[in-house]
């Protein structure tokens, strides 16, 4: 739903003064303790932040993809790792429950995402099924009323925080591919379902990842999403409008670094002038704006598309391949704006340099993206 103008500057301007007062100051103790002040999750969850895309009927803020966009562009200003904390209720851990949920399945768990009192996951990726989603193994076999859970998922996000699993499995071993694969919404207190320690991992400390193993699993049938084989059309779904909202993030983070590099270039001297003189230091700053502006006109865009309800596949993964790569060559060039400055720790370029590194992995690598671009293009005839 979209907000009115006044309502949706209001939210945009509380996002973005809570970002600057009270995560950025936050980050440098994020990052040393890898973890987030669980005063810092309570004020999340009492701003709405897990729930901005669920319906209002379910206690959620209801965003459209637009606003949420621009809200996610704001969030992308602070250490991604404080995003990540309620990402998976906003995108990826609960839209397949919106968008293929039952009324009986919205209600038992939609108000608790909305509200933070349940963390939400996505269980997609295994050791052997990557970009390759569609060749997942962890299996889900009907016995009675029940399907029986064996497998193993990794790099699960939010998995050790997690109540709520929306899990992939084969229900079909004779149906290869995407064909046979069905989703399952998974409660964590199941017996058999076990939470590996998080990973460590270059950046985004804070955020955590970890393998979650399912040994004989019982998941009552009305826990199914949508019908048997649906898995993979729930999980493409979902994938578009994650890609759109991790995009805004990117431009967030690229907006933040240009802020930074423009007060560190006009500060910091050398052959007794500014930086920020020099044509070489502009120029990396020139082409770091203008990427971070496109990237912002075609997220935006494609986000519109989507609240109009046009089918933005190919657009959501534009636009995560080329804000998930535009973020990194700024985050690049930022560290080579402030020299040895931005190798050491003191300034948090060299943790914004690292931390960006995951956004052209997950939620689709970019050489998924080129792939879906060049088939949605074919498809269309240019």
């Amino acid at each position: 739903m979209a907000l009115d103008p006044e309502t949706r500057d209001q939210l945009i301007d509380t996002v973005r003064r809570f970002v600057a007062e009270r995560l950025r100051p936050l980050e440098a103790q994020v990052a040393e303790d890898d973890a987030i002040p669980e005063s810092v999750l309570a004020e999340m969850r009492a701003l709405g932040l897990y729930g901005l895309s669920i319906p209002q009927e379910y206690g959620g803020l209801d965003l459209s993809m637009e606003d949420e966009c621009r809200v996610a562009i704001e969030l992308g200003r602070a250490s991604p790792a404080f995003r990540s904390a309620f990402g998976t209720n906003v995108g990826i851990g609960s839209q397949g429950l919106v968008m293929f949920g039952t009324d009986a399945q919205k209600a038992r768990w939609l108000p608790g995402i909305a509200s933070g009192e349940i963390v939400t996951s996505f269980a997609l990726t295994e050791p052997e099924a990557g970009s390759d989603s569609a060749a997942v193994r962890t299996r889900a076999i009907k016995d009675g009323d029940d399907y029986v859970l064996n497998g193993t998922k990794r790099y699960i996000t939010n998995a050790n925080k997690a109540g709520l699993f929306t899990v992939m499995a084969r229900t079909d071993p004779g149906i290869k591919g995407a064909g046979g694969v069905s989703a399952f919404l998974v409660p964590r207190n199941l017996p058999g379902l076990s939470i590996g320690k998080p990973e460590k991992k270059m950046g985004q400390q804070g955020a955590h990842i970890c393998d979650v193993t399912f040994e004989d699993v019982r998941v009552p049938a009305e826990s199914r999403l949508g019908e048997e084989g649906e898995g993979f059309k729930v999980a493409m779904r979902v994938l578009d409008r994650g890609r759109l909202h991790i995009s805004a993030v990117c431009v967030g983070v690229a907006e933040r670094l240009l802020a930074d590099c423009v007060a560190y270039s006009a500060e910091r001297k050398q052959f007794g002038q500014p930086i920020a003189a020099f044509q070489l230091i502009q120029g990396m700053i020139a082409d770091s704006k203008t990427e971070a502006l496109a990237a912002r006109a075609l997220i935006l865009e494609s986000a519109r598309g989507r609240d109009r309800g046009e089918n933005v596949t190919l657009e959501a993964a534009a636009a995560k391949y080329f804000a998930s790569e535009m973020v990194g060559r700024v985050a690049d060039r930022a560290v080579q704006i402030f020299g040895g400055a931005g190798y050491v720790a003191d300034h948090g370029i060299e943790r914004l340099y690292r931390d960006v590194r995951i956004f052209r992995i997950y939620e689709g690598t970019s050489q998924i993206q080129q792939v879906v671009i060049a088939r949605e293009t074919m498809k269309r005839g240019g």
